[in-house]
């Protein structure tokens, strides 16, 4: 569950998936490609070296068209990948 917590760490990996860590300590890798279909603000950053550019802003993951992702989303799938890789007992 997302407590409004803020994105402390953000870094470009590969293609379009990033490192982005919380200040509560959940961290991982999350790929933002679908956001390309997502209207015009996204579309321009099909050019990857513009996607490159990702930052925080305001606890956000912000990027050089304007566009942000909401945290809450970021943290729901960065925790629902985790919780697919914990064993099942």
């Amino acid at each position: 569950m997302w407590n409004m917590n803020d994105i402390i760490r953000v870094r470009h990996v590969r293609d379009y998936v990033c490192y982005v860590e919380f200040d509560d300590g959940l961290s991982g890798e999350v790929d933002l490609a679908a956001y390309l279909d997502k209207g015009p603000v996204f579309a321009a950053l099909a050019d990857i070296e513009l996607f490159k550019q990702v930052r925080i802003e305001g606890g956000t993951i912000s990027l050089p068209t304007g566009a942000d992702i909401a945290p809450e989303r970021v943290y729901e799938m960065i925790h629902s990948a985790s919780a697919s890789l914990q064993p099942m007992r």
